[in-house]
């Protein structure tokens, strides 16, 4: 059984504040880089810009997917929203839980059934689980079952097409935002895994074929975008 070294990155940063040795991602794209497990340890006044929105936008009973340590969930609950946290890693679950997030889920999200959300939440471009654009369609489809007749669908993602030109790397023969990554930690390397980045047109291109309404809520200057999706009445 393969080490969660994301996962232990993660708690020991929780127990020390700090880490006494770097999480490194490797990556398809380019050069070994560290991984600042800061960010996912954020508080509220840390949050940037697109974020918020994200979080303002939050409607009735919200699931945050890929919910790492819980900072998005305990923002939530302290606004009294009714809030699961859906992780993969049971380490980082441990974390959750003790930083005290109220409601953890330990579970793959496409494994997830039986429940019924307003708001399905996927912030720090948590859509890369899709892991390739075949698998976008599987989570578009996979949400309409977890969505209630209100439900809408928050994410982040970004256009990376300018990491080719930066890396000066040709684009590979499948999708360019389809990216292959591995955690290392202590010396150890954890699962490799797949992400995806979604560009802007691909992404409504594909909305269309799979009967969702998109919004762009917010665009900044790192390629990065918001977006607000719901399925198609009728």
């Amino acid at each position: 059984m393969e080490r969660d070294v994301y996962g232990e990155a993660l708690y020991d940063f929780h127990q020390l504040g700090e880490l006494k040795e770097p999480l490194l991602l490797h990556s398809s794209y380019g050069d070994i880089e560290e991984m600042p497990v800061e960010v996912f340890f954020r508080d509220e006044e840390d949050f940037p810009e697109l974020e918020f929105i994200a979080l303002s936008l939050c409607d009735g009973k919200v699931l945050d997917v890929g919910a790492g340590v819980g900072s998005h969930a305990l923002y939530l609950q302290s606004k009294n929203f009714d809030v699961d946290a859906l992780e993969i890693s049971a380490t980082s679950c441990e974390v959750m839980k003790k930083r005290g997030v109220k409601q953890v889920i330990e579970e793959d999200f496409y494994q997830l059934e039986n429940k019924q959300y307003d708001t399905l939440l996927f912030l720090m471009n948590g859509i890369g689980i899709a892991e390739n654009l075949d698998g976008f369609r599987k989570l578009l489809n996979h949400s309409k079952t977890l969505l209630s007749d209100k439900g809408q669908l928050i994410f982040d993602s970004s256009n990376i097409s300018y990491l080719y030109e930066e890396y000066r790397i040709p684009y590979p023969h499948h999708y360019f935002g389809e990216i292959h990554f591995q955690y290392e930690y202590k010396g150890t390397l954890g699962k490799p895994f797949n992400w995806l980045y979604i560009d802007q047109d691909e992404l409504i291109k594909i909305a269309k074929e799979e009967n969702w309404v998109v919004q762009i809520l917010f665009d900044d200057d790192n390629d990065q975008y918001l977006v607000r999706m719901e399925p198609r009445k009728g």
